[in-house]
């Protein structure tokens, strides 16, 4: 199953997604130092985050129109441009550039995303949540390699803490381009009527109780996963006085959570199926909710930050592999654009209420708030369960 092209894309993975966990990082704490009001302390992140939201349409759109290949090494250069920006930003301590520059970063992070379609199309189907899952495994790479070197690199430039560290970031985020020359993709073009016949209208593909139980698995779980980790730094280091260093762990622990399971996320899924998988992620989400009833203490942040990565794993590998079996061929970057921004959409919504959220209300109540979102992903999930059995008693055998 593992050929050149998919390691290619792994490696280029692993540097381009530094940029998430370093905006996670150092961003709110950057905003908390430099912007004129607390409660906007987390706008840079939640702005990286609407960038990739906005510009999730666009960049499966360019890909359809240059390819994978000339996608990847644009969107790395500019990538890498939008870093100095962040870095010159925290210099001047000028706090709209950097949200300026968080927000262009987004953009690039949009593009990265499209890493775990270009794995899947790198397999046969069968295998594409496996491919997923190799990609997404070494991406607890890029969740060791960021925040260190980010704060190594942190006070490089005296008097400037955390300029460094976006320079750091330009660095990593331009190696993929080097990379990307390796990797071969199919340049012979296809007959137009293949590439846009018989496609279905968005309101038609969300009828489809499988490619809306896909989607709702994996907005809903980026949404929840991003509103409790957002308001983790804000909560930790401002609310209850936890130092920098043990914020970090919790972070990178939880970074850990999200992508480590991807070393048996894709087999499980073969095994057992899509839905089973999802229900488990449901229910890990749900048992993490619960541990914000306990007492605001290190270990329970941990404990409770890993397993909503993990949660987050199991959904967004189950809800991602998933709609790679709803599309065909001729609709593919189609879905794929569609599906990535309402995903990045709600978890934009999600991570821009989550700084005003953590200063209002408690930490059982931010938590409280994601179980309508977890209840909703298991009642879809049932509704798509529902329909496959139909189908199967149609003796239909595919999901498009």
């Amino acid at each position: 199953m593992i050929n050149k092209n998919l390691i290619i894309l792994t490696i280029c993975q692993v540097f381009s997604f530094t940029a998430p966990p370093i905006t996670v990082f150092i961003s709110g704490i950057v905003g908390l130092k430099i912007s004129p009001i607390a409660s906007l302390a987390t706008l840079p992140t939640s702005l990286s985050i609407v960038g990739t939201a906005v510009f999730s349409f666009f960049a499966a759109k360019i890909m359809s129109k240059i390819g994978r290949k000339k996608g990847f090494m644009f969107s790395s250069t500019y990538s890498s441009l939008a870093s100095l920006l962040g870095a010159y930003s925290i210099y001047t301590e000028n706090f709209i550039l950097f949200c300026i520059s968080c927000f262009v970063i987004g953009t690039g992070i949009a593009f990265t995303h499209q890493y775990r379609f270009a794995a899947a199309e790198t397999v046969k189907k069968n295998d594409s949540s496996r491919a997923i899952s190799i990609l997404l495994l070494a991406t607890i790479i890029s969740a060791l390699i960021g925040p260190n070197v980010a704060n190594f690199t942190k006070d490089i430039i005296v008097d400037h803490l955390y300029t460094g560290s976006y320079i750091s970031l330009s660095v990593l985020t331009i190696i993929p381009v080097f990379l990307l020359f390796f990797y071969r993709t199919d340049e012979n073009p296809k007959p137009k009527e293949k590439i846009n016949g018989n496609q279905r209208s968005y309101f038609e593909l969300i009828q489809n109780p499988i490619i809306l139980q896909a989607i709702v698995t994996a907005a809903f779980a980026y949404s929840i996963m991003s509103f409790i980790m957002t308001a983790t730094p804000i909560s930790m280091y401002k609310m209850h006085g936890f130092t920098l260093g043990s914020t970090s762990i919790v972070i990178q622990s939880h970074i850990i959570g999200m992508f480590l399971p991807s070393l048996i996320t894709g087999s499980l899924i073969k095994k057992y199926g899509h839905s089973k998988i999802i229900y488990s992620g449901a229910l890990i989400y749900l048992i993490c909710i619960l541990l914000s009833f306990y007492d605001q203490i290190f270990i329970n942040y941990l404990i409770s930050l890993v397993l909503l990565g993990i949660g987050w794993n199991f959904l967004f590998i189950g809800g991602t592999s998933l709609l790679v079996l709803c599309y065909k061929e001729s609709e593919k970057f189609k879905v794929q654009g569609f599906n990535d921004v309402l995903v990045f959409s709600i978890q934009s919504i999600a991570s821009l209420i989550a700084g005003y959220s953590i200063l209002k209300f408690s930490w059982n109540e931010i938590n409280l708030a994601c179980i309508p979102l977890v209840l909703l992903i298991i009642l879809i999930s049932i509704r798509a369960d529902l329909y496959k059995k139909n189908l199967t008693s149609k003796s239909k055998k595919t999901y498009s």
